[in-house]
């Protein structure tokens, strides 16, 4: 597998990226986790816009389904520490030119956001990592899921008042990861946080309660759930423990529990900080891509390499230092991997090439 690598831009601590359709065609938004910008690119890798300059503090961002280049995002959290004034914000642009920005709701310590769907209804989900910081390091207040359900008009957050947020569930501390399945006509949250790995499923009326159910205990800094070795099961992969340097992948046993399969290959030392994952198809084969901000700075592709019945990785590149990464496919049906290089400042494209 190989990949053809282009610089796109320089961006001050470059962290979340997320998916745009600008217009119908996949474009994207990469946004700084420090006071810095937004951009907005074409899925050939054009910057088309600056959507703000600031506030940055960008944990997450996604594009409202049914939108007209609407996105929710959040911003004002600078680190564990400093993100009692984050805030869950609505981005769109505007008839005459420019965007504009219309904050829906404070959310202290929040980091990860998903906009799942059931029953023709979208819900916001937003994961806070703690609740409360009085001093560096401080995690003595978990945090928790919080959700709330959107008009049924997209366009109505536009002239929103606000959102209520409510909690879901039990209260999670270290509440960081979270990845957004769809499976059986519906979406799903896979929250990953120290008292494991969790799937929220939305209810299937406005009016029913969040279904919660934990697949492992082990602290998660994030999970993914896919079937990566074509066996008809999903495996369960997780990055531990929070901001950690281990990577498992699960595989269920004869009672349905999730028992160890594989751990990378390498030396913690080298792969200290694992953040970035993305699970997709890559080249026809369900892969996980994976990145560390530490040691080596690696990012890699995790597949199943059915001739050795084991899991096998290959490098995507040395010292990219990639807080997040994220795949589509373009117009011109090739593989396609943006990837936020945060420790080198840098927004990076990798084509895919036979």
């Amino acid at each position: 597998m190989g990949f053809a690598k282009r610089k796109l831009a320089a961006l001050d601590k470059c962290y979340s990226i997320a998916v745009l359709d600008w217009p119908q065609k996949n474009g994207f938004l990469v946004a700084s986790e420090k006071e810095d910008a937004c951009f907005l690119f074409s899925e050939e890798g054009r910057l088309l816009d600056t959507v703000w300059t600031s506030p940055g503090g960008v944990m997450s961002m996604e594009q409202v389904p049914g939108g007209k280049g609407d996105f929710l995002a959040v911003q004002r959290f600078y680190g564990p520490d400093n993100a009692d004034e984050a805030q869950i914000v609505l981005a769109f642009p505007r008839d005459e030119g420019g965007w504009a920005v219309h904050t829906l709701c404070k959310a202290p310590y929040a980091h990860r956001i998903g906009i799942l769907r059931r029953g023709g209804r979208a819900w916001l989900l937003v994961c806070c990592l703690k609740s409360s910081c009085a001093f560096p390091g401080d995690w003595r207040d978990p945090g928790a899921c919080y959700a709330a359900l959107l008009p049924e008009d997209p366009l109505a957050l536009r002239t929103c008042a606000g959102l209520e947020l409510r909690q879901a569930g039990k209260s999670l501390l270290q509440n960081h990861g979270f990845c957004k399945l769809r499976r059986e006509g519906f979406d799903e949250g896979l929250v990953g946080c120290e008292e494991g790995t969790f799937l929220y499923t939305p209810p299937e009326t406005p009016e029913g309660e969040w279904t919660i159910r934990q697949l492992c205990a082990v602290p998660s800094s994030d999970s993914i759930l896919a079937d990566l070795d074509g066996d008809g099961l999903e495996e369960l992969g997780c990055i531990s423990p929070f901001h950690g340097n281990g990577l498992t992948i699960y595989h269920t046993d004869d009672f349905g529990r999730y028992v160890p399969r594989w751990k990378l290959p390498l030396p913690e030392k080298e792969t200290a900080f694992l953040h970035a994952t993305w699970c997709c198809t890559l080249g026809g084969q369900p892969t996980w891509i994976v990145g560390w901000r530490g040691g080596t700075q690696g990012t890699i592709t995790i597949t199943w390499n059915a001739a050795a019945g084991d899991y096998q990785t290959e490098i995507l590149e040395q010292l990219a230092g990639s807080a997040n990464v994220m795949h589509y496919v373009n117009s011109s049906g090739a593989d396609v991997i943006v990837a936020a290089n945060r420790e080198h400042d840098e927004i990076a494209m990798y084509t895919f090439t036979e």
